[in-house]
C-alpha cells in the first residue's frame, strides 16, 4: 500500500472517518522521492532506536521502521492510533505512543526501550536518532524541550517551517539571526537539509517546508559559568533589535546600566553594538562576565548587611 498516494489517503479518511485537524498542523507527504531523501539524510542503521515525533499515518515510519532496531513514533491525536496500528501492523519492531511529545518523558522512552532491548539479548543500542514532521505553530517549543532536556540522541531531522529553519541556520549581522539561532547552534550543527515545496503535502500548506537535520555536538562551542544567565543575556539582546546592547542588556532585570557597562567592557563588546552582530562565542564571553559580576554584587551586598545590622 502506498501510504503516501493521495488516493490511500482518501480511503483511509472514509474508512476510519478521520478529519485533518487544522490546530495540529495535519499535512501528510504525498511524494516518494522525498520520503526516501528524509530517510537518506537521516542514516538510520539497524542498531538505531528511532524516536518519531508526530508520525501522521505512517508515511515515515513505515521507511525507518525498514532500516531501524525499533521505532518508537509519539502521536497526540488519539484518532490517528487505530489508524497507525493498521499502517504498521507489518512492523513488529514498531510501538505506537498516544501523549504530548511537550509532556512526554523522552528519556524515560529511551531508556525503557535501551533496556528492552539487552533483555531480549539484543546488543545494544547503537545510537539514538530523532526524526519529525512538526506543526508549525510548536515546532520550536518541540526543539528547545528535546534540547534542553538533554536527550542523548545523535541527531535530530525535523520537516518545518522554511522560515523556522532558516532562522535555526542563521549567521551573525543577517536578517534571520536571532535568540533561536543561538539557542539551537549551542547544542546541534547542522548536519543537512532538503527543501520541499508544499505541493507535495495533502492537504496543500500555504507554506514550503524544510527538513533540517541537526548533529548535536558532543561538547559545547562555549563554556558558560551559568547556563541560564547566558540564554537571559541572549534573550534581553534580541528583545528589542534595533536596540544597542547598552540598553537592551537591560532587559534581563536586576541588573544595573552600570554593570552592564563593566561586562561588556570586560568581555570586549562594543555597547553600541546590537545583538544581531554577536556570535555565540561573544555572548558566551558576555554572559560569563554579566554572571561574575552579579555574583560579586550580591556578596557585597551580603558583608555591607553583615557590617551594618539593622537598628
Amino acid at each position: 500500500m502506498k501510504l503516501y498516494a493521495p488516493s490511500t489517503i482518501n480511503e483511509i479518511k472514509e474508512k476510519y472517518g478521520f478529519k485533518f485537524a487544522k490546530s495540529l498542523g495535519q499535512n501528510f507527504l504525498t511524494n516518494k522521492n522525498i520520503i526516501d531523501e528524509i530517510i537518506n539524510i537521516c542514516d538510520i542503521g539497524p542498531d538505531d532506536l528511532v524516536i518519531e515525533i508526530g508520525p501522521g499515518i505512517g508515511v515515515i515510519t513505515c521507511e525507518a521502521a525498514k532500516k531501524a532496531r525499533e521505532v518508537i513514533a509519539i502521536e497526540i491525536d488519539k484518532n490517528l492510533i487505530p489508524i497507525l496500528q493498521d499502517t504498521l501492523a507489518e512492523f513488529s519492531n514498531v510501538r505506537v505512543v498516544n501523549q504530548d511529545v511537550l509532556k512526554t518523558d523522552i528519556n524515560g522512552i529511551i531508556e525503557e526501550a535501551k533496556s528492552r532491548q539487552l533483555s531480549i539479548q539484543n546488543p545494544p543500542v547503537k545510537s539514538v536518532k530523532i526524526i519529525g514532521n512538526l506543526p508549525y505553530y510548536i515546532t520550536t517549543p518541540i526543539i528547545m524541550k528535546v534540547l534542553e532536556d538533554g536527550i542523548e540522541a545523535e541527531s535530530i531531522t525535523i520537516m518545518m517551517q522554511k522560515e523556522v529553519a532558516d532562522r535555526i541556520k542563521a549567521k551573525p549581522s543577517t536578517k534571520d539571526y536571532g535568540a533561536l539561532s543561538v539557542a539551537v547552534q549551542y547544542y546541534c550543527e547542522t548536519a543537512g537539509s532538503i527543501n520541499v515545496p508544499k505541493e507535495v503535502f495533502y492537504p496543500r500548506p500555504k507554506i514550503d517546508s524544510t527538513v533540517l537535520k541537526l548533529k548535536l555536538l558532543e561538547k559545547a562551542p562555549t563554556e558558560l559559568l551559568d547556563k541560564n544567565t547566558f540564554f537571559n543575556c541572549v534573550k534581553a539582546s534580541f528583545g528589542q533589535r534595533r536596540k544597542t546592547l547598552n540598553n537592551s542588556l537591560s532587559g534581563m532585570g536586576g541588573v544595573s546600566k552600570d554593570l552592564i557597562k563593566e561586562a561588556l567592557d570586560n568581555a570586549g563588546v562594543d555597547g553600541i553594538r546590537r545583538g544581531e552582530t554577536l556570535t555565540l562565542e561573544e555572548f558566551g564571553m558576555l554572559a560569563n562576565e554579566i554572571f561574575k559580576l552579579m555574583g560579586e554584587a550580591r556578596r557585597g551586598n551580603n558583608i555591607s548587611t553583615a557590617q551594618n545590622p539593622p537598628v
